[in-house]
């Protein structure tokens, strides 16, 4: 079907779930019991779902072994970050968790300069620091910069994403896309289990106490959330689809402001959004 390779369908798609995806994972977490289990709970449900479709995909797989091993190294690093992002969520505002993660595309300039001694490019460099100003100018409240755990955190968080993405980058285009999206959420959720001993039972417990609704509608957003924004990188040139995609910050902040009632500094999100799809389209200018 030629619908399903139009590439801005699968943008307009992104946008949409990804503006769900950080609104109700931000009202899932207000009822979490341990950061852990929820992440666990979201990943296994999403990565299920995923699997679901496919069939509407091409279905292949690398024969070189080392882009197995490539993305099993990533995949330590997707499920330290999922991990973190819970604890990050549940600490500050959507709106705010949706500007502090451009972070990632910062970092992943730097990456590119330092380690595979990429040119230096001027408006790169300047997008760059403009992501980073936004962020401050988030943080900077009444006259100082309020440094919290969750800000770090959220650093921590963006900077172990980068590395699992410049590990694992085109990697998507060897597999079957819905079940390399499915590979990447549920894996990290077994890790998780393995490594913070998390106990079945646990799980179940997040899902009885937890808020069903905001549950499923994040698992559902969120698989389908990678998927779509992989295959509109996969049918259009990086260029055109992640200015597009970076809509998603001042569209959060707009949700966040009328659905979550996250009414501190709007003007300030507001001109952070700005700036920071700005610094979206200089990167990839």
């Amino acid at each position: 079907m030629i619908i399903l390779n139009n590439w801005l369908l699968y943008v307009i798609m992104y946008i949409i779930l990804a503006t769900i995806f950080t609104q109700f994972y931000k009202i899932a977490t207000k009822t979490l019991k341990k950061p852990g289990a929820l992440t666990i709970l979201l990943q296994l449900i999403a990565g299920i779902t995923v699997l679901t479709i496919c069939p509407f995909f091409e279905f292949k797989f690398p024969t070189d072994y080392r882009i197995y091993i490539m993305l099993g190294i990533s995949i330590i690093f997707y499920a330290i970050s999922d991990r973190i992002n819970t604890t990050v969520r549940s600490g500050i505002e959507a709106s705010t968790f949706s500007m502090l993660k451009q972070l990632s595309t910062t970092f992943m300039i730097f990456a590119g300069l330092i380690f595979l001694k990429e040119e230096f490019v001027l408006n790169k460099f300047i997008g760059a620091i403009l992501i980073i100003f936004s962020n401050i100018l988030i943080f900077y409240k009444k006259g100082k910069f309020e440094f919290n755990k969750y800000i770090i955190l959220g650093i921590l968080s963006n900077l172990s994403y980068t590395i699992a993405l410049f590990l694992d980058v085109n990697n998507s285009d060897s597999f079957n896309l819905p079940f390399y999206v499915a590979i990447t959420l549920m894996v990290p959720a077994i890790l998780i289990m393995i490594f913070e001993r998390i106990k079945p039972t646990e799980i179940k417990n997040e899902w009885i106490n937890g808020n069903k609704k905001a549950i499923i509608t994040t698992a559902l957003s969120w698989g389908m959330m990678i998927v779509s924004q992989l295959r509109a990188y996969q049918l259009q040139n990086v260029t055109i689809v992640a200015p597009l995609c970076a809509l998603t910050v001042i569209l959060n902040v707009m949700v966040g402001y009328l659905f979550l009632k996250e009414k501190d500094n709007l003007l300030r999100k507001i001109i952070a959004a700005i700036l920071i799809i700005i610094s979206v389209i200089l990167i990839k200018m």
